[in-house]
């Protein structure tokens, strides 16, 4: 399955698993509430422009299953804009507004501070690498209890077949720059074991440099471009 393919499946799967909270949300609305809008909460480790993609597909799905923005469903964007800071007063100005389904879009930065805010209401996660279970979010994959679901494609432990085709494509190469994101949990067990035993195996010498914040990108690159790295392998949570 090609990179497309996956992403477009898991996007597929993400939407299938809101509409289903929707759906049994709505119903219950109607019950106990007839005019009563469902809303969803849609939190973002990013900005409008790069969430513009994702998020437009989410409204395209449920517009075809008769869910319409502004119609008969509202959605609350909120977006942290790289600043993880931001996260939890974010989750929590959703749940202050009392939405029906919290969409954690962007990994362990925003997946958490939804998770602290409420024990209630229905969270999806949406684009993160982390282990679920290894970062709490849930009890097991089979049976995550609690209020989280979602999709995860634990990318950490493919790190090493990532770097081993690296050096398929880029044969010469010899020093690789790995850029990553330390808070989330999901890079952990690339930076500590899994990418150093595979550029061991390659011979590749890893230099492992952290970005925190969106304004950490420029320094980070005016040092790393004085080293002149082979080659940049990146690994964030979003």
């Amino acid at each position: 399955m090609d990179r497309g393919t996956e992403k477009e499946m898991k996007t597929k799967l993400t939407i299938l698993m809101l509409c289903a909270l929707l759906f049994a949300l709505c119903a219950f609305a109607e019950a106990q509430q007839p005019k009563k809008v469902p809303r969803i909460g849609y939190l973002s480790s990013g900005d409008s422009a790069s969430e513009s993609a994702r998020s437009e597909s989410i409204r395209l799905a449920l517009r075809a299953l008769g869910y319409i923005e502004g119609q008969n469903i509202a959605i609350e964007y909120r977006y942290t804009e790289g600043k993880r800071d931001k996260s939890p007063e974010l989750a929590t100005e959703l749940v202050r507004l009392n939405v029906d389904v919290i969409v954690a879009a962007g990994g362990d930065s925003v997946i958490r501070p939804a998770r602290f805010t409420t024990k209630t209401i229905p969270i999806v996660m949406v684009g993160t690498g982390s282990d679920p279970v290894e970062a709490g979010f849930v009890e097991s994959l089979a049976h995550p209890g609690g209020n989280i679901t979602g999709v995860t494609n634990l990318s950490g432990q493919l790190g090493g077949k990532r770097l081993e085709l690296l050096k398929e494509a880029l044969p010469k190469i010899g020093r690789v720059a790995f850029l990553h994101e330390p808070a989330n949990s999901g890079t952990v067990l690339e930076v500590k074991e899994v990418l150093p035993a595979a550029a061991r195996g390659l011979k590749l010498t890893l230099r492992s440099w952290e970005v925190r914040e969106t304004d950490d990108f420029e320094r980070v690159f005016a040092v790393m471009i004085k080293e002149r790295p082979d080659a940049l392998y990146v690994s964030w949570g979003r």
